[in-house]
C-alpha cells in the first residue's frame, strides 16, 4: 500500500496515510471522509546529501543531537 497525504476539510488537518487502491481515507483525528489528497513532493536528484549536511550542521549548532547516531554524538 502506498503513503499518501491528506488534507482533511472538516477539521483541517493534513496527514500521511497507508491507503489501498480502492479504500477511502478516513481522517484519523475527526472520524471525516472529506478528504483531499495532497501531492508529494519530491527530493532533487542528488541534493539529499547536501540537504542532510546542511541540517546536521543547524542541529548540531542549536545543540539538538536526536537526529545523529550514537557513534556521532559522542564527538559532540
Amino acid at each position: 500500500m502506498p503513503l499518501y497525504g491528506y488534507h482533511c476539510t472538516g477539521c483541517d488537518k493534513d496527514v500521511e496515510l497507508l491507503i489501498g487502491i480502492g479504500d477511502s481515507p478516513v481522517c484519523p483525528s475527526c472520524g471525516s471522509q472529506a478528504m483531499e489528497r495532497l501531492l508529494s513532493r519530491v527530493a532533487p536528484p542528488g541534493k539529499s546529501r547536501g540537504i542532510m549536511k546542511a541540517a546536521r550542521g543547524r542541529a548540531a549548532r542549536e545543540g539538538h543531537l536526536s537526529n545523529f547516531s550514537r557513534s556521532e554524538r559522542k564527538g559532540r
